[in-house]
């Protein structure tokens, strides 16, 4: 199981975490999405012979926010 952590711009609220979390959890192969509207931080757990980082960006960036690196 790999992890990632996520610098992600626009999340204001409890909402925007669920909606990203929601986008992510489609995914296949995300194992588990934590998200903080407060510090802008997501923390994702995901196989990596199913998904992979760029593939959690974009599913974050479809819903509107920004992934910074």
């Amino acid at each position: 199981m790999d992890k990632i952590k996520l610098n992600i711009e626009g999340m204001h609220c409890p909402s925007c975490e669920v909606l990203i979390a929601d986008e992510l959890n489609e995914l296949d192969g995300v194992k588990k999405a934590e998200l903080d509207h407060v510090s802008g931080i997501g923390n994702i757990e995901f196989d990596s012979s199913k998904t992979n980082k760029q593939q959690i960006i974009s599913a974050i960036k479809k819903e509107g926010y920004k992934v910074r690196r």
